[in-house]
């Protein structure tokens, strides 16, 4: 098994799309990207905190490559949006890649300059591909969200 971890806005839907992809084995909603040790959903909200929304997917590559689950990623959400998706903004709805190690760095900017250079967008992508820290859990309340309520999405 190997890992990924993704931020494209609110993690509820992302996590629901990795949830449900072949070759997903579990996912995980959490935050990353910032400078506070655990933090909760409430200082994460606050923009002070410099975490992320993130989804950490446990994936078998010999179901699903890594350079797939980058596919998902940028055809669910809108990485030209900086800071936001859709009516969510703030620093914690930011366009991410997290990566584990240096094969996924590599497929991350690979895959997204060649989304940039694609002209499928017409503002600048603004994806940050990012070395993995502390991935810190969200709450309970927070895991398989959309699952729990039998909602597969919550993207408008």
């Amino acid at each position: 098994m190997a890992i990924a971890t993704f931020g494209a806005g609110c993690f509820w839907g992302v996590e629901e799309l990795f949830r449900t992809t072949h070759g997903v084995s579990d996912t995980e909603v959490g935050y990353m990207g910032g400078s506070t040790e655990k933090p909760t959903y409430e200082e994460v909200c606050t923009d002070k905190t410099g975490h992320a929304e993130v989804v950490q997917v446990e994936f078998d590559p010999d179901l699903v490559s890594y350079g797939e689950l980058v596919d998902i990623f940028f055809d669910n959400h809108n990485p030209t949006e900086l800071n936001r998706q859709g009516p969510d903004e703030g620093t914690q709805y930011r366009s991410a890649i997290f990566y584990h190690d240096e094969a996924q760095r590599v497929t991350g900017e690979e895959k997204k300059a060649a989304l940039a250079a694609s002209g499928r967008f017409k503002k600048p992508v603004v994806t940050e591909v990012t070395k993995a820290q502390t991935f810190w859990a969200a709450e309970d309340y927070h895991q398989e969200y959309l699952a729990k309520r039998g909602l597969s999405h919550c993207h408008i």
